[in-house]
């Protein structure tokens, strides 16, 4: 998997916040609002959308943009994004290289800190601080900025912002801020929570894959 976006995908960390009373009301809203998202989430089932990626390093100029799609259906994901697909059923992982046609599976473990995509709505819940940062209007739509911090410094990520719809409690963006200074944002378009999602598109099928080589590393 490039390794970049394993991280942007997988790592995030946080701020370090000082408690104050004023922090705490900032908190109070924040989980009330991440509460409501994660439920709407919940209840959907099985959702896709496409989204925007971006890779933003101001030291590095670096600034990359890929497009992208992903399926979700309750823990398990398919995306794809800039040649490669993850797809996960909530076991297994596979990481198809295209440039290579090489794809490579491995066991999922949760517990070794790996963050889904299908997951992002509930990482609030365990090991993060959470603060109410403001309101920001884009386009038209206000949305809820939310920073998550994690309990754990050593992660390799100090920050992730939310903006969560105001109208809809939907995430529509966030931001994940890396010690080193890089930014990756993921923007959400094209939304579809009646999607009929089947669950043989959570596993890889090398009939599809002409010629693939196959790399097991569990």
């Amino acid at each position: 998997m490039n390794k970049t976006f394993h991280l942007a995908i997988n790592l995030l960390t946080g701020l370090f916040f000082i408690t104050s009373p004023a922090f705490a009301q900032h908190e109070a809203k924040a989980r009330e609002i991440l509460d409501a998202m994660s439920s709407k989430y919940q209840k959907m089932g099985a959702f896709k959308s496409d989204f925007i990626y971006t890779m933003e390093n101001p030291t590095e100029a670096i600034n990359e943009d890929f497009n992208g799609e992903i399926f979700v259906k309750g823990e398990k994901f398919r995306l794809k994004m800039g040649g490669q697909e993850i797809i996960n059923d909530g076991e297994t992982v596979w990481t198809y290289l295209e440039d290579v046609n090489e794809v490579n599976i491995d066991s999922y473990n949760p517990n070794e800190g790996d963050i889904s995509p299908s997951e992002i709505f509930n990482a609030y819940k365990r090991g993060f601080k959470y603060q109410y940062v403001t309101e920001e209007t884009i386009d038209g739509h206000t949305y809820h900025v939310i920073d998550l911090a994690p309990e754990n410094t050593d992660n390799q990520f100090h920050k992730i912002q939310l903006h969560i719809d105001k109208s809809d409690d939907t995430l529509k963006m966030w931001k994940i801020f890396s010690k080193d200074g890089t930014h990756y944002t993921y923007k959400i378009s094209n939304f579809n929570s009646e999607a009929q999602i089947a669950n043989s598109l959570f596993t890889f099928d090398t009939s599809q894959y002409k010629g693939v080589e196959v790399i097991d590393l569990r």
